[in-house]
């Protein structure tokens, strides 16, 4: 696995990062990973999470097995439905 070494990291963003690790009780090191890892993830456009979904969607298409009758699995589905966050289209 590779490595790579920050260099001038400010003081206070170091007392942060430790502080972080220390509340989730990780090594500073992992601490570090799953922060740069989330701001990553959170940089993906909105074309790369739709092409996400849709492949999500190809996965499931065609599994569904029930023996209940469409109407009553889509009643269920909606009652489900929580009211979700809002979205930029």
């Amino acid at each position: 696995m590779s490595s790579i070494t920050l260099k001038d990291v400010p003081e206070q963003l170091l007392v942060r990062l430790r502080a972080a690790a220390a509340q989730e009780r990780r090594s500073l090191n992992q601490e570090a990973l799953v922060l740069i890892e989330g701001g990553l993830d959170a940089r993906e456009t909105a074309e790369e999470r739709a092409h996400r979904q849709l492949e999500a969607w190809r996965a499931l298409a065609g599994t569904w097995v029930s023996d209940r009758a469409i109407d009553a699995e889509v009643a269920d589905l909606y009652a489900a439905r929580t009211p979700g966050g809002d979205i930029d289209l």
